[in-house]
């Protein structure tokens, strides 16, 4: 990666101006008739609202236009502005290289189309300042925010974080909005594992983050679209639709190192009293694998009991059930990747399942020599019950005995 500083922080170096608390970077790609105005404005806007000393970067992506020499003057005439100038393109390309080896505790980045609120800044790198947060982005889908845009630009949109949510469990509401900040202390280190060098660049940062127990502030922006926007939207969901395969099969494999930046960076909630580390989100997360794998298993045993006898159909609908139930609280619940002690866990799992055929087995025995005559709905009752107690000792087992030994998520 080739950067030029076409000048430095200082307007020119003739004036000592002391280390910026904020850095606002700016991507451009032959941005000439735009770039003036929009520098003008926030330049304008940060002197007189932001109590901090701030820096203003303009980085030019390989531009062809007059775009270089528009950044060139700017830095010279406007103190607290510099350029940068980089050979090859690719916004995410941009701001890796500029946050990387920018001096400022917070790091940001807008748009060159102003299309969000500047009043919305302030609030969003407030928390990092603080250190309440560790990244912060500015959100046109959460509550609050007024969006002015055209009806294909919002479904797609809606579509892409629905999408994120499904295939990355996402929980942020808007990983594409041109309006993000983080903490330097931050960037150190997840920068080296973001591979991306254009658009989807901010959601593998964010993901990567999240993953890592972050905090991520969102802020809802005020925001009209630009109708000259220049993206090009197929060619970008394709490289997203990529991108989202390669970061979830990272995920998936364990070939990312979530855990190391985790224990370097994550936030740990602070635990109740009485209760140990990590079993709240344990509980919840084991709770909607339980729900899912139960709702599964009275799918399967209905279907099953109308071929076959009552014990078969338990057995199967178990065993069905038993093999997914181990993998996904393997990886949701416990937060363990890749494939080392899969086939153990597995094995282990299965011990559990054996307790658990034995529970509801048993219960179905029980309710036959009670109740010969009980029909279908006391049957399957009868089931379910035994099936939501084989559950609960099911985690009792993962958490002290199958996984115990890996470290709570």
């Amino acid at each position: 990666m080739t950067t030029t500083t076409l000048s430095d922080a200082a307007g020119g170096g003739a004036t000592f101006r002391p280390v910026p608390v904020l850095d606002v970077v700016i991507p451009v790609y032959n941005e000439e008739i735009d770039l003036e105005p929009c520098v003008r404005r926030l330049h304008a806007y940060l002197t007189g609202s932001l109590p901090y000393p701030f820096r203003i970067t303009i980085a030019d992506n390989a531009s062809t236009d007059k775009t270089p020499y528009v950044a060139a003057a700017l830095s010279q005439q406007l103190p607290g502005v510099r350029a940068v100038r980089l050979e090859q393109k690719g916004r995410g390309r941009a701001l890796a290289a500029v946050w990387s080896t920018s001096d400022a505790p917070v790091l940001a980045y807008m748009d060159v189309d102003l299309s969000t609120d500047l009043a919305a800044l302030l609030p969003l790198v407030a928390p990092l300042i603080s250190g309440h947060s560790d990244l912060a982005i500015g959100s046109r889908l959460s509550r609050g925010a007024r969006v002015v845009r055209g009806p294909k630009r919002e479904i797609i949109s809606r579509c892409y974080n629905v999408l994120l949510r499904g295939a990355l469990a996402a929980r942020f509401s808007d990983a594409q909005c041109g309006f993000k900040a983080i903490r330097k202390d931050v960037a150190e280190r997840i920068l080296p594992l973001v591979q991306d060098t254009a658009w989807f660049f901010d959601t593998e940062l964010l993901v990567l983050a999240e993953r890592a127990g972050l905090r991520i502030h969102e802020v809802p922006v005020d925001w009209v679209d630009d109708p000259d926007s220049r993206v090009d939207i197929v060619a970008t969901a394709i490289a997203d639709l990529r991108g989202i395969w390669r970061l979830g099969r990272g995920l998936a494999t364990g070939a990312l190192p979530i855990g190391d930046l985790r224990r370097q960076l994550g936030r740990d909630a602070t635990p109740a009293a009485g209760v140990p580390v990590g079993l709240a989100g344990q509980l919840v997360r084991f709770a909607g694998v339980g729900l899912a794998s139960t709702l599964a298993y009275i799918v399967i045993f209905a279907l099953l009991r109308t071929v076959t006898g009552a014990q078969a159909a338990n057995l199967l609908a178990l065993l069905v059930t038993a093999v997914g139930n181990t993998a996904a609280n393997r990886r949701l619940t416990f937060g363990i990747a890749g494939r080392r002690g899969a086939v153990r866990h597995q094995a282990q799992g299965l011990s559990v399942f054996v307790l658990g055929l034995a529970l509801t087995s048993g219960s179905l025995a029980a309710l036959t020599a009670v109740a010969p005559q009980a029909g279908r709905f006391v049957e399957l009752t009868v089931v379910i019950l035994a099936n939501l107690a084989a559950t609960v000792l099911r985690f009792l087992l993962m958490r002290t005995w199958v996984f115990g030994s890996h470290r709570a998520r």
